[in-house]
């Protein structure tokens, strides 16, 4: 299996290869793992394309994916709260790493991984899951309110929805009319944004308007919902602080703690939610994994299962 899948400039697809690369040694506060799964995120593409230079600063060629699961193989100085050979999953600092035999995690930024959660599970729950329950945490909706999410039908709206629900809040999410039973069957009240009855869902949906808006989509997405936007609303936006500060809305800030991983990892294997992992790739397969999440419309949560290419 080769060492690792990358890419070798910045740009579209056809700069994205195979890397034949050393394993990475951990450093002060991190632990090398071997990694089982790889989440696909679409901060991957937006780190290849070069939309992150300014402040992520990559020596290339770079190893794409920033969250993974996998067993402990070595520790860096200053680690003591693992052990080499415990099952873990994580992110890490460096932005980038996960596509890969061997991966780097921030020790602060892992937990332990129950027996009972897959390894493809584990490994979407730092990134789109954390950013979910991190929202979901920050907008703080009450039981009986409602919450409106543009882009339910995704690996943050599906958690988030799930988060919502399970503290009595009202869901309503936007998602495209093939997505709708999907997410409806997460007991969302779905509006289909491509549908010509758009405004009358939206009408019926939220004839009082909407408490709280988590804003997954950005650009002018918020447009088409100001008029469930009124005095009080609150909204969150992980997308496009710059278009959405126009309505009021405020950044999403994460946590992505030790703390907040073990407790999803929780949930999780308790049963009380369901990362929707469902685009499952093998590693040979990363450019496909990495494209259905570029196109912009997979259905759930997206992970590479290295565990099969052993």
């Amino acid at each position: 299996m080769p060492a690792a899948y990358g890419f070798t400039a910045y740009g579209g697809p056809q700069v994205q290869r195979f890397l034949d690369l050393p394993a990475p040694v951990p450093g002060p506060g991190e632990l090398l793992v071997e990694v089982r799964a790889a989440g696909v995120n679409p901060v991957d593409w937006k780190v290849r394309s070069g939309m992150h230079r300014a402040f992520l600063h990559l020596d290339l060629p770079a190893v794409l994916g920033r969250e993974v699961a996998g067993v402990v193989v070595q520790l860096g100085p200053g680690v003591d709260a693992f052990a080499v050979g415990d099952p873990v999953f994580g992110t890490s600092d460096r932005g980038c790493g996960g596509y890969a035999q061997f991966a780097l995690l921030t020790a602060n930024r892992t937990a332990l991984k129950p027996a009972a959660v897959s390894w493809t599970d584990a490994a979407v729950l730092p990134v789109a899951v954390g950013t979910a329950y991190d929202g979901i945490g920050q907008l703080a909706p009450k039981a009986g309110e409602s919450l409106l999410i543009l882009g339910a039908g995704g690996g943050v709206g599906v958690a988030a929805a799930q988060f919502a629900r399970a503290a009595g809040v009202r869901v309503v999410g936007t998602a495209a009319t093939a997505k709708r039973e999907f997410v409806e069957s997460a007991g969302v009240k779905a509006i289909s944004y491509d549908s010509a009855a758009f405004g009358t869902q939206l009408r019926t949906a939220l004839p009082d308007g909407a408490d709280a808006i988590l804003d997954l989509v950005g650009g002018d997405a918020l447009r088409s919902f100001a008029p469930v936007i009124s005095l009080g609303c609150r909204i969150l936006t992980v997308a496009d602080p710059e278009t959405a500060a126009r309505f009021g809305a405020r950044p999403l800030s994460r946590e992505s703690t030790t703390e907040t991983l073990t407790e999803l990892a929780r949930q999780v294997a308790d049963g009380q939610l369901d990362p929707q992992v469902r685009g499952i790739f093998r590693f040979k397969d990363a450019a496909a994994a990495l494209r259905e999440v570029e196109s912009g419309h997979p259905w759930g949560k997206v992970a590479l299962d290295l565990c099969g290419d052993r």
